[in-house]
This record gives C-alpha cells, sequence and structure tokens, in this order.
C-alpha cells in the first residue's frame, strides 16, 4: 500500500491597505481654501462611523440653480461627469487630497484640466434629491477619509449676503 503525502507550503505574504503605504499626509492651513459658492451652510459634515455607513460625506452650501461654482484650490480634474443621472466633479490637489463637488448642472471643466484655485469649473444644480433648497454639496477627502470641508474654507464674508433694496425718490 503507498501512502500519499501531501506538503503544504506556508508563504509569509503580507497585505498591505493602499491607502496605509502612503506616507501620512496632512491637510493644508486652515481658512486657504476659497468658498466654491456664497451661501449659509444648511447642513453640516457628519462623518459616517463605518466607511459604508450612513453620515453627510460634507456640506451643503444654499445657492440658487446656475450658480457658478469656483475651484476651491488649485488642482487637477479627475472626475467630471454624470452618476446617477446627476452630475458630480472631483479635483486632486495632490498628497492624497481631494475635493468633490456634487448635484451639478452644468460642467465647465473636463477630465485632466488643470484648474487654479478660484476658476470657475462648473454651475450648481438643485442639491440632494428632494431638497427644498437648491444647494451645492461640498466634500474633501484626505487619502479616502472624508474631511469636513470648514476646516479648509476661510471665513465668509457677511457682505455678500446682504442684498439692498432700490430706493425710489419721490
Amino acid at each position: 500500500m503507498k501512502k500519499l503525502v501531501l506538503l503544504i507550503a506556508v508563504t509569509s505574504t503580507v497585505l498591505v491597505h493602499p491607502a496605509a503605504a502612503r506616507p501620512a499626509a496632512a491637510l493644508p492651513a486652515v481658512g486657504t481654501w476659497t468658498w466654491p459658492v456664497t451661501g449659509p451652510v444648511i447642513r453640516d459634515f457628519d462623518p459616517p462611523d463605518q466607511p459604508f455607513g450612513s453620515g453627510h460625506r460634507g456640506i451643503d452650501i444654499a445657492a440658487a440653480v446656475g450658480t457658478t461654482v469656483l475651484a476651491a484650490a488649485g488642482g487637477v480634474v479627475t472626475f467630471a461627469g454624470p452618476v446617477g443621472g446627476r452630475l458630480f466633479l472631483t479635483i486632486d490637489h495632490g498628497g492624497g487630497l481631494e475635493s468633490t463637488y456634487s448635484f451639478l448642472d452644468a460642467l465647465s471643466v473636463r477630465r485632466g484640466d488643470v484648474v487654479l484655485q478660484g476658476a470657475p469649473i462648473a454651475r450648481s444644480g438643485s442639491g440632494h434629491a428632494g431638497a427644498l433648497v437648491p444647494h451645492l454639496h461640498f466634500g474633501v477627502r484626505l487619502n479616502d477619509e472624508y474631511q469636513d470641508p470648514l476646516d479648509l474654507l476661510g471665513p465668509i464674508e457677511v457682505w455678500r449676503f446682504i442684498r439692498l433694496a432700490p430706493v425710489v425718490v419721490p
């Protein structure tokens, strides 16, 4: 009777998550980014507890449909197009830092375009499905982890909200 000998080779392969292989990156200084639209924040950042959990991965800034959207910081457009019938745009700012602009009405740039801080990149749309107030959803990711965009945006100038009524002189 012959014996069958089974040899099992064991290797010690260590799998490293791609984000762990990257050097640690830091957010830019507070207040160094331009507001993409001028308006009040109508919904704050609410990070999810888990990668695919519920939450709000950015801020919603009230803006009339068709408002010009500006690049919050300079970079390269890595995505500009439809997702589920709505327009989205992503800018890579280097060092694992990206900004996202969601629920747009029209795009002014294409994938691969280099944009400067404050350059027009799109027009705002109606916002999240079912939203009562039109808005821009603005998000920031650092090494694929969502960050609070308010940590990067400079102070908003209150005078931009003031609308004067015409004075009629009899």
